[in-house]
């Protein structure tokens, strides 16, 4: 995976952010969702690369980049300051505008960098996910059932504990459809203590910050201004929890399109193909 691109790590004001590089074209930034690092692009960024520069780091908090500092109200894990400083690694490497693309845990910073640096963002994709804050008021009892790990993570040190007592056991993960070479730098990282406080702090943001600055947006009356692409896993269980999607994400941007793609929830890895011909449809 990954054929062409170069490997490298970025130091940006907040600490280093380990990505991958490739392509020729418009810029697009792809970010990774838990517990993945950027490598659970490889097989899509392959994809885009004839026709786009594809920029994949891992996330502050994840991989080989850095670990946010610990604050009461985790801040430094906020979606809000990942996606400031993803935008300052931008451009530091040269790109004033571009396209952004995130799955799971990456739609927050994604979608963040959109509703507070419109004038840098051309096209937003988000796949597998809601606002934070959605998913706080809707929870009932099925999100309570399938997605209980959202207050779990919440809570101080217990989530840490359980993960590193044997965290193979709790992902249960496999190579078999991400690849041996994801696989093993994705085992790397869930094994690291700092990494897995800092990806569990990542949700402690969630339901700590996260949300009240989705709700300052919402009663401003602020939407996501760029073309929107709202995607979901068809085999996954968001719309089975929340409904379309794509009607809620409609209270949240200004053009917003979207549907279902056939796939589990890790749709870079399980259908590339497809993620990748919709996002280069999308963006050109």
């Amino acid at each position: 995976m990954f054929s062409g691109f170069e490997l490298t790590t970025i130091q940006t004001s907040r600490g280093p952010i380990r990505l991958r590089k490739g392509g020729e074209g418009p810029p697009v930034l792809l970010l990774h969702g838990h517990p993945r690092t950027h490598m659970t692009w490889g097989q899509v960024a392959e994809r885009l690369a004839p026709s786009l520069t594809v920029i994949c780091p891992d996330l502050p908090g994840f991989g080989k980049s850095y670990i946010p500092s610990d604050a009461p109200d985790s801040q430094h894990s906020s979606k809000r300051e990942k996606a400031a400083v993803l935008v300052e690694l931008m451009g530091r490497l040269g790109y004033d505008r571009f396209s952004v693309v995130g799955h799971d845990r990456g739609s927050y910073p994604a979608f963040r960098m959109a509703m507070d640096r419109p004038e840098i963002i051309e096209k937003l994709i988000v796949v597998d996910c809601l606002p934070i804050l959605e998913h706080l008021e809707r929870a009932d009892w099925k999100f309570a059932r399938d997605w209980y790990h959202w207050f779990f993570f919440a809570q101080p040190e217990k989530p840490e504990r359980a993960i590193l007592a044997d965290p193979v056991a709790w992902y249960g993960l496999t190579a078999d459809v991400m690849g041996s070479d994801a696989y093993e730098d994705m085992l790397r990282a869930i094994r690291n203590p700092k990494v897995v406080h800092g990806m569990v702090e990542d949700y402690r943001a969630g339901v700590r910050i996260d949300h009240h600055h989705d709700r300052e947006d919402r009663d401003a009356g602020k939407k996501v201004q760029c073309p929107t692409l709202c995607l979901w896993s068809t085999r996954d269980d968001l719309e089975q929890i929340y409904g379309n999607p794509l009607a809620i994400w409609r209270n949240w941007a200004i053009d917003v399109q979207g549907f279902g793609i056939d796939s589990g929830h890790h749709v870079a890895e399980e259908n590339p193909e497809a993620l990748a011909s919709v996002i280069l449809t999308f963006l050109q």
